[in-house]
């Protein structure tokens, strides 16, 4: 068998593995296809985020840049708004401003004020300039006193001269300056330009060499040099004065408020344009320097991402961001990340395309598998069936040839009997028996023929089992070589059943019993029970357990008790088998030992049959 099969084999393994090169080729296309479209949803990706990273850096810039003459004008007066403004030069933060007031303690300039008010202030002798001032104040005085605006002005202008020529500390100058200031806006003698100029615009020193500023730029700026007592106080004091001389004290109150106490937590050193997470843009300035815009770094991302919708770049859903958790961003190499969910769907159909093209090889490859493997089967059910259909013309020509010998032997036998005028009156009893088994092997073979091709269709009608019975008796009695005993428990049942395939049924049973018996007599038992069931029982050699389902296949033969060969043609359990479910029921082996073995025949009853019994 396997000699015959090799070729078979050999020619499937070479077809699978052929099979095998192509579909792994195959899978390997699909994955370049699968990497080539990744890449190009990638390079999309990529290809937004530069554009949203090279608009964002343009953004930031120019935002800057327009920021840059008010962060330039908030460099030089302490009263221009620098809100959103940052500015650091030689490590010192410039913008926004600091609150960097004196830590002594007390207030000189508030305790200072006081005594000039109380006219308890002096001079030492090494202190000639803040004696000159002190003189200078009491000539504004007595040209208040006196009620002369001429005399008035001369001594203000004295006055600024002489802070031009000499810059004595904040706490003796501001202080000072102020109660002169208070005491001229009470008379109103000064020309209005001229007070606005002292309070808040300051002036020129006549000399090109600098400015005199006004009171509130001039308490802003040395705000380092007083206390937070004086500052608060002077602060007062100031804004009192420029409402009374109609200046503009709104930004005044605005920047003192604005004074921050801590520095900025900003990098130390900005060697290239910076985005930190906190919301500045830095770039870098000279002087070890840095300036930097606040940012509604949010906004700015939300008005990129609707930008980029709008030109069509992005779909509905699609976001800008800057992923990840550094503090401190490049611009140059912004980590902006661009997401929609047509990227994820793009990518999901991707996938998908994918293990539907995988699942095709695989479903391919178990296809040609499963070809493979039934080829396979049917070759060998083909040899198979060769070799049983070799087997049973064998067998059949042995069974058939086995009893025509006989009767040609017998035959010749009693030829030569009667014309030597011998005895010869079992001969022919002997010549009916061997001829009677050559029918049934006959019968056998041609009814399962027509039972197999479907050719036959019973008869069915009313049979009295126990008539089987009777029949089957008479056709042991004469049929078989060995002496049977054939008992029955039987009732006045009738099956809906064809009587002449019942009839081969019961004799098959019956000659199989026979064929595996090694006592003599054999015996047989007849049973019904309740449901249509019909017990079959011999006292034969037994079937293993086994072999209870094989022995009714085709062509299937048990050996006999110690190896003997029995005779028969492996169908008539078959046969058997077939004719039961012909009439719709069931024939099976219920129980086997070496004692016997009983089948269970179950077959429809017939209508009358059963209304009978129930009468009875």
């Amino acid at each position: 068998m396997f000699r015959r099969l090799l070729p078979t084999f050999v020619a499937l393994v070479l077809g699978l593995a052929g099979l095998g090169v192509g579909l792994g080729y195959l899978q390997r296309i699909f994955a370049a296809e699968r990497e080539d479209a990744r890449a190009s949803l990638q390079a999309r990706r990529e290809v937004l985020e530069q554009y949203a990273r090279v608009s964002l850096g343009q953004a930031l810039r120019e935002g800057l840049e327009s920021a840059r003459p008010t962060l330039e004008a908030a460099k030089e007066d302490p009263l221009v708004a620098a809100q959103g403004l940052y500015l650091r030069e030689q490590e010192e933060q410039l913008l926004p401003r600091l609150a960097l007031f004196d830590t002594a303690g007390d207030s000189p300039a508030k305790d200072r004020y006081a005594r000039l008010r109380a006219r308890q202030e002096a001079a030492d002798e090494d202190e000639g300039p803040w004696r000159e001032r002190l003189e200078q104040l009491q000539a504004v005085e007595r040209a208040l006193a006196a009620k002369d605006p001429k005399g008035t002005l001369e001594a203000v202008m004295a006055l600024s001269r002489h802070r031009a020529r000499f810059v004595l500390a904040s706490t003796r100058d501001l202080p000072s300056l102020l109660m002169v200031l208070e005491d001229v806006a009470k008379r109103g003698d000064l020309v209005p330009d001229l007070m606005r100029a002292l309070v808040r615009d300051g002036l020129r020193d006549g000399q090109g060499e600098g400015r005199l500023e006004g009171l509130q730029r001039l308490l802003l700026l040395k705000r380092s040099r007083f206390t937070p007592e004086d500052f608060d106080f002077l602060r007062g004091r100031v804004a009192a004065l420029s409402l009374r001389v109609g200046v503009p004290v709104a930004d005044f109150e605005a920047r003192a408020r604005e004074l921050a106490t801590t520095p900025l937590d900003l990098p130390a050193s900005v060697s290239e344009p910076l985005l930190t997470r906190t919301g500045w843009y830095l770039e870098p300035r000279q002087r070890h320097g840095a300036l930097g815009l606040a940012l509604d770094l949010p906004g700015l991302m939300e008005g990129l991402t609707r930008e980029m919708r709008e030109r069509g770049l992005l779909e509905a859903d699609g976001r800008v961001s800057l992923p990840g958790d550094a503090p401190v961003l490049v611009l140059a190499s912004l980590p902006v990340a661009v997401a929609s969910s047509a990227w994820a769907k793009g990518e999901a159909a991707l996938e998908n395309r994918y293990r539907l093209k995988s699942l095709m090889l695989v479903l391919c490859a178990a296809l040609a598998l499963t070809i493979a493997a039934l080829a396979f089967v049917a070759q060998h059910r083909k040899y198979r069936f060769l070799e049983l259909k070799s087997d049973f013309v064998a067998t059949v020509s042995h069974e058939l040839r086995t009893p025509l010998a006989s009767i040609r032997l017998l035959a010749e036998t009693l030829e030569w009997r009667l014309a030597e005028g011998a005895d010869a009156k079992d001969y022919p009893a002997r010549i009916i028996h061997e001829a009677d088994g050559l029918g049934f092997l006959v019968e056998n073979l041609l009814s399962f023929n027509r039972i197999d091709k479907g050719r036959w269709v019973p008869r069915l009608a009313p049979v009295r089992l126990d008539e089987l019975v009777s029949g089957l008796r008479r056709d042991l009695a004469s049929g078989t070589p060995v002496p049977v005993e054939l008992t029955a428990d039987v009732d006045a049942r009738e099956l809906n059943a064809d009587a002449q395939l019942l009839r081969l049924l019961l004799a098959n049973l019956a000659r199989n019993a026979c064929a595996y018996n090694t006592r003599s007599p054999v015996r047989l038992h007849v049973a019904t029970l309740p449901g249509g069931r019909v017990h079959f029982t011999d006292n034969g050699t037994g079937i293993p357990e086994a072999e209870w389902e094989r022995v009714f296949g085709e062509f299937h033969r048990l050996a006999g008790r110690s190896g003997r060969e029995v005779p028969g043609s492996g169908l008539g359990l078959a046969l058997c088998r077939r004719i039961a479910r012909l009439h719709g029921g069931t024939l099976r082996v219920a129980a086997s030992s070496d004692e016997g073995t009983t089948f269970e025949l179950t077959l429809p009853e017939s209508p009358s049959g059963a209304r009978t019994r129930s009468t009875a």
